[in-house]
């Protein structure tokens, strides 16, 4: 016997059981020490940081990657799945500060470093029991208990291992450069971390006067987008090659690039054309005079950067706050002014704006200009401008000292090697990331913050001399120290030790590193790479998949690529699939800000794991936006999962009514029934269907496949027609047959099930398995259904393709019941058929009982042409045939419209025709006709794309009769659900109607009982067990069941 299976099955409570369940059994642990150690698939978990709850775009990345593991598994490979966690950075140190009502690094400083990063430490975790909450909710099969944790000492050393090996390779340096900052967080920020954080914003776009000296009322006519730095101008930029141009402009002069012209509001006068060379070396005057710089400046230099695209062709220089003027500033050995501190104030010199973020005194400063006359116009332009990706703040570009890494030096192998990764999407790999690699910038390394992995830099503070420590054993070995705690600050800067060149002082530089250098060493410091686990690294290096959001492209998916690149020339991982975003229903992005974020454990509790992962997967391919609607969920839930749970039951009631349970022997596919071959002929189409789709990790198409299955080939066909078959009293080999095919599709489905939605196929696999018939306690041991196996090699592709082209038919005709008001349960004379299509010509006959039960028709008839379906009639088409025929065009007109029926029939068949005017023979073709189609009496028509069908809408009076008795039989069987009678209970009917319904009833009598279970149907009103007033096709009638015994 099978569990029996509730009338309201309640996934939330079922899944909480078989998580017990698997814990209980340590089904997870089995699934990994089931398979040959020989034979891996490795997988890198992306580390999250805990400090913050998780959200459902979570649960989408968790789904996607347990579906790949739990995938390869059941292929027989060996998954170990190892959690992670980022505890370092700026994301930590923010909600801390947040916490502590902290504004600025000062703050922390004063409140004490090794008290600040104990908080950090303590916040790490804040919100991990939620995370683990949701990770074993949702069915993310990964190793919590031993999770690598990027804070630890371990996990450090190993980190400062690889960074010693680029040190040993010469591609560590300290450079004084323009940098990314963030004022608010007072560090700098890599190219890649500068990449997650670009926003639309409106900046003023200012266009100044600089006076030129000695030159009374001529100006060069600047543009900038940043105002504030023009109090640190020491010079303007020109392109050599370009042509500029002296105008004579509301009475004063301008300089600027003639193909700029267009940002002159007014009329003007050209006097004067000349090269941007013949500017080079003109001075002119500063139009602030806070700083007085020593070097030379405020004068004109070439620089190629400089482009007419927009603008005035004149760039202003201020080497401070651009990389570009940066380098002209080393170029032409001009004055770096920098006015403005770590938190992007203005310093006390700047007195007019002393104290001010250097954005924020924008108006006033453009103010000041405009006061002044400087000012030339303003505008305001809407711009992509970098913000900090943790706390929002827009960044500057200084010139500052920091560690880089040369991954320039390495941009071809890091090209190469991009070139090995299967990435999904494709032009992710190709577009997006192979474009921002051929962009390289040396990978800026150092942050000046607390909370994070210690730069291994030693600076002697004698000599200068600088050392890169490898290990803790080197580091005690030098520091004569027996242990060292804590590697975090501000412990480490306690470590020093005495310079082997001049016996001086050597003390650690001051910085911590990039956190996404911590996340992209977990392939190597998850196991303690190389002072431990060596044979476990090498078999788990590279990674065979990785999936993370698409944000995570230039973040994490480069920091893998760009450290294994520099450290073995090779990827880290094989496969990558970028995850898009997730929106909310009306494709608006998620925040707490705009209130429509949604929490996961509302949707886990309303409607379950299964139906969520479900809908994530089948909404939209991951690799495009996902919109998420509540409701798309619930209808998950009601039609796919409703329809699976109801064949399931379905299945487990008849079969512990007649106590099967698979002992029987096997019947041979080919001694099955035509229905029963056809279902597991298209069970095997299906296998390979989701295994073609799989290989290239289109799971959306997978998923919809099995549901497509489920719902239209197993349900709405197999199930439906096959119900009488297991309605049956005896045990035939015709009912054995249907038990057995069913039980074995179900079996299928639910191991094909497993991977995308684990919780209901382990439900159904372990009932249907409860018989013993396979080794396996669990369907995530089992293996996933393969075409290339024997169990799934039968295939029938002529009974499929008959069997579509009947479906294909049965759909039309249905179609033109519901056109013509006429429902399925009144008997229909015949359905008439035209078509080419070999399979609909070979299927029909063959499967002609099938249609005739399923569209409820005595007759099927094939017609040699479509014409006896229809009237055809011509309709001229003065648009073709004017340009044709001229003055004639009216007797032409008048012949098509009375064309007969045989001649309109060739130019159909033939595309042309030959008619005669007025004695004159003329060629007209399909293109000069509309043709015009009636039906033929009672026919309803529809014209599909391989066959034309109609039915004959004639009702004789005994079709009528018959009409009347199905609807009867259907008021019947409802009766007996509500009255709560068992499928299997025999009855008596008693009624009383008009004498329509009389004579139909007693001409249909026995068809009648033998639908209803019904022992005797009895023409009076005696009240039975159940008694209900109807209306049959506008006839009433009371109906009165009792059951027998």
């Amino acid at each position: 016997m099978f569990k029996s299976v509730p009338s309201q099955l309640n996934i939330s409570k079922l899944e909480k059981e078989i998580l017990k369940f698997w814990e209980e059994n340590k089904i997870f642990e089995k699934s990994i020490a089931s398979r040959d150690s020989n034979n891996p698939f490795v997988f890198f978990e992306g580390p999250p940081t805990a400090n913050g709850r998780p959200g459902i775009h979570h649960v989408i990345s968790r789904t996607i990657k347990d579906f790949v593991c739990r995938l390869k598994t059941m292929q027989g490979y060996r998954v170990e799945r190892k959690a992670g966690w980022d505890t370092h950075g700026l994301p930590v140190e923010i909600e801390v500060e947040k916490e502590l009502g902290i504004t600025g690094k000062d703050q922390i400083v004063e409140y004490g470093i090794e008290n600040f990063n104990r908080k950090c430490k303590e916040n790490v975790f804040r919100y991990k029991k939620e995370w683990d909450e949701m990770t074993r909710r949702i069915a993310y099969w990964v190793d919590l208990d031993h999770p690598y944790i990027t804070y630890t000492k371990d996990y450090i050393e190993t980190v400062w291992w690889i960074l010693n090996q680029f040190f040993k390779k010469g591609l560590m340096y300290q450079g004084h450069k323009i940098i990314p900052y963030c004022p608010r967080c007072e560090t700098a920020l890599s190219s890649h971390e500068v990449s997650l954080g670009y926003k639309e914003v409106s900046d003023p776009s200012v266009y100044v006067r600089m006076k030129l000296k000695e030159n009374e009322n001529t100006y060069f006519l600047v543009w900038t987008t940043t105002p504030w730095t023009l109090i640190s101008n020491v010079a303007l930029a020109v392109h050599p090659d370009v042509d500029y141009v002296k105008i004579r402009h509301k009475g004063d002069k301008f300089i600027l690039a003639e193909p700029r012209l267009n940002v002159i509001d007014g009329d003007y006068e050209i006097l004067e054309r000349m090269k941007g060379r013949n500017l080079m070396g003109l001075g002119y005057e500063p139009i602030f005079t806070f700083l007085h710089p020593e070097e030379k400046a405020y004068y004109v230099i070439e620089a190629d950067f400089v482009t007419t695209e927009d603008g005035t062709g004149i760039v202003h220089i201020a080497p401070a706050f651009g990389e570009d003027d940066y380098k002209a500033g080393q170029k032409f050995g001009l004055p770096t002014l920098q006015p403005v501190d770590k938190s992007g104030r203005f310093t006390e010199e700047i007195t007019l704006f002393k104290g001010r973020f250097v954005k924020e005194a924008d108006p006033d400063i453009i103010k000041n200009m405009e006061e002044r006359g400087i000012l030339y116009k303003r505008e305001m332009v809407t711009h992509s401008y970098p913000h900090c990706w943790r706390c929002d703040s827009p960044l500057l570009y200084y010139a500052k000292k920091s560690w880089y890494i040369r991954t320039t030096a390495y941009k071809e192998r890091l090209l190469e090697n991009n070139k090995k990764i299967r990435w999904i999407p494709r032009e992710v790999g190709e577009g997006r990331f192979g474009e921002w690699l051929s962009n390289n910038v040396d990978w800026a390394l150092s942050r000046d913050r607390f909370w994070g992995t210690p730069l291994n830099i030693w600076k002697c503070e004698t000599c200068g001399d600088v050392v890169s420590i490898a290990s803790m054993a080197e580091l005690l070995e030098r520091s004569g120290r027996e242990k060292i705690e804590d590697l975090h600050k501000p412990f480490i800067d306690e470590v020093t030790f005495k310079c082997r060149k001049c016996s001086g002082t050597m003390k650690r530089e001051p910085e911590v590193i990039d956190v996404w250098f911590d996340s992209g060493s977990m392939p190597y410091a998850q196991w303690h790479y190389p002072f431990e686990n060596k044979e476990v690294f090498n078999r788990s290096f590279p990674a065979d998949f990785i999936s993370e959001g698409i944000d995570q492209t230039r973040g994490w998916f480069y920091s893998l690529l760009a450290i294994s690149t520099l450290l073995f020339d090779q990827p880290a991982y094989k496969t990558v699939l970028s995850i898009e975003l997730i929106l909310d229903k009306e494709g608006q992005k998620m925040s707490k800000t705009h209130d429509n974020a949604v929490d996961p454990f509302e949707v886990l509790d309303r409607n379950g794991a299964d139906p969520l992962r479900w809908y994530l997967l089948t909404v939209s391919p991951p690799w495009t936006p996902t919109r998420f609607d509540s409701d798309g969920v619930l209808e998950v839930q009601k039609k796919f999962y409703g329809t699976l749970i109801n064949v399931y039951s379905f299945f487990v009631l008849y079969a512990n009514i007649d106590q099967f349970e698979y002992k029987e022997a096997q019947i041979p596919t080919s001694s099955r029934p035509e229905i029963d071959r056809w279902i597991l002929s298209a069970k095997n189409r299906l296998v390979k269907q989701v295994h073609d789709f799989l290989e290239r990790y289109d799971i959306t198409k997978a998923a919809r496949a099995i549901a497509d299955f489920v719902t239209e080939d197993l349900s709405n066909w197999y199930v439906r027609r096959s119900r009488r078959r297991f309605w049956k009293s005896e045990m035939g080999s015709e009912k054995l047959s249907a038990y057995q095919t069913l039980y074995e599709v179900l079996l299928t489905v639910s191991k094909l099930m497993a991977p995308f939605a684990p919780f209901l196929p382990e439900e159904i696999y372990r009932n249907l398995n409860s018989i013993g018939k396979e080794p396996f306690e669990s369907v995530h041991l089992t293996e996933f259904p393969s075409p290339d196996t024997a169990a799934y090699a039968f295939r029938d592709k002529t009974l499929e393709d008959h069997m579509d082209a009947v479906r294909k038919v049965v759909s039309a005709v249905r179609a033109l019941r519901n056109e013509a008001g006429i429902k399925v349960r009144q008997p229909l004379q015949r359905i008439l058929v035209y078509t080419k299509s070999k399979n609909i010509k070979e299927g029909l006959p063959l499967m002609a009982d099938i249609v005739r039960e399923e569209v409820n028709i005595k007759e099927i008839q094939f017609v040699s042409d479509p014409s006896q379906l229809w009237i055809q009639a011509a309709k001229p088409n003065f648009k073709a045939l004017g340009p044709k025929f001229g003055k004639d065009v009216k007797k032409i007109a008048n012949v098509i419209t009375h064309l007969p029926e045989k001649s309109l029939q060739k130019l159909v068949q033939t595309g042309s025709e030959k008619i005669v005017v007025e004695g004159k023979e003329v060629e007209i073709t399909r293109d000069d006709v509309e043709i015009l189609r009636e039906n033929r009496d009672e026919l309803v028509v529809t014209v599909e794309e391989q066959f034309t069908v109609a039915i004959d809408t004639h009702l004789t009076d005994d079709l009528i009769c018959e009409g009347f008795a199905r609807e009867f039989i259907n008021r019947v069987q409802n009766m007996r659900k509500e009255a709560g009678f068992e499928v299997v209970d025999r009855i008596r009917i008693y009624f009383e109607g008009t004498a329509k319904i009389d004579q139909a009833i007693q001409k249909q009598a026995d068809t009648i009982k033998n639908e209803t279970l019904a022992e005797g149907l009895f023409s009076n009103k005696k009240n039975g067990d159940y008694r209900k007033e109807w209306k049959i096709n506008g006839e009433p009638v009371s109906i009165s069941i009792e059951k027998i015994g």
